[in-house]
């Protein structure tokens, strides 16, 4: 069975993170393979019914309940809470040129102004009959360009196992309508090193605050008009094992 790679992990744990309305924290299994996601957003208390500044920061594991290496993840699609929004006005785009063939330093100098995100995931890189080699990556999430009218993130990542090779994941931010959900992202998640990359955890933080227009802007904001934000994680691996999940997060309402 083909494997996946750690720096899908940085997409993993990147969406993950942007679906971190999971404060109480999540645990998703089906069969043997196990997936555990935990995170939250910062402030808490929310205005009720205007956006105000967040950040949000979260952390997922993928492991299997026998202790065997997990499946390969092909697909995340994510659903996050209407009562949330993304601002890029004014801020640095970054382009997947300038992101090609870069280390973790270099992507960063290059595109210093359109960081929005910075994180680390960590795995293994396993080659038939041979000993499974940790590996890890720190990841970034660079506000890169709309498309569709949409924005975009690019999640970089830099790994030196098996030999050094730069991982980029663009990923659109799509407006829905979906009951509570108005946003959706879908991840699709490249074979790493030959398929002989596996993630197994990863963290993120996102947010961003600069000033355009003398107005000071926040990349994440959110509102609170009923007491919780709440997300949806849907995970596709290569096995055709499908792991679905709801997150929420308590929040508390302050003026109007």
């Amino acid at each position: 069975m083909r494997k996946t790679v750690l720096s899908a992990a940085a997409v993993v744990v990147a969406c993950l993170l942007l679906l971190a309305p999971a404060a109480f924290g999540v645990r998703l299994q089906l069969g043997d393979l196990v997936v555990v996601a935990d995170g939250g957003v910062v402030p808490t208390k929310l205005p009720k019914h205007r956006f105000a500044p967040v950040r949000i920061h979260g952390h997922g594991k993928f492991s299997t309940a026998s202790g065997a290496l997990p499946p390969v993840l092909k697909r995340i699609v994510l659903y996050f809470d209407k009562h949330g929004s993304v601002e890029t006005r004014g801020l640095p785009v970054c382009t997947k040129r300038k992101l090609e063939a870069t280390t973790t330093k270099q992507a960063r100098r290059n595109c210093r102004g359109a960081i929005v995100g910075k994180g680390v995931g960590r795995g293994v890189v396993k080659f038939p009959d041979q000993p499974a080699i940790p590996a890890s990556s720190p990841i970034t999430i660079f506000n890169g360009p709309r498309k569709h009218g949409n924005p975009t993130v690019l999640a970089h990542a830099h790994l030196t196992v098996p030999a050094p090779s730069t991982y980029i994941v663009p990923i659109e931010i799509k407006r829905v309508h979906k009951g509570r959900y108005g946003y959706k992202t879908v991840a699709e998640i490249p074979p790493i090193a030959n398929g002989a990359g596996i993630p197994q955890y990863g963290r993120l933080e996102i947010g961003r605050m600069w000033r355009y227009k003398g107005r000071k802007l926040s990349y994440v904001n959110a509102a609170c008009p009923d007491g919780r934000l709440q997300a949806q994680g849907q995970f596709v691996f290569d096995d055709g094992t499908k792991l679905k999940g709801n997150f929420l997060q308590r929040c508390k309402a302050r003026g109007k």
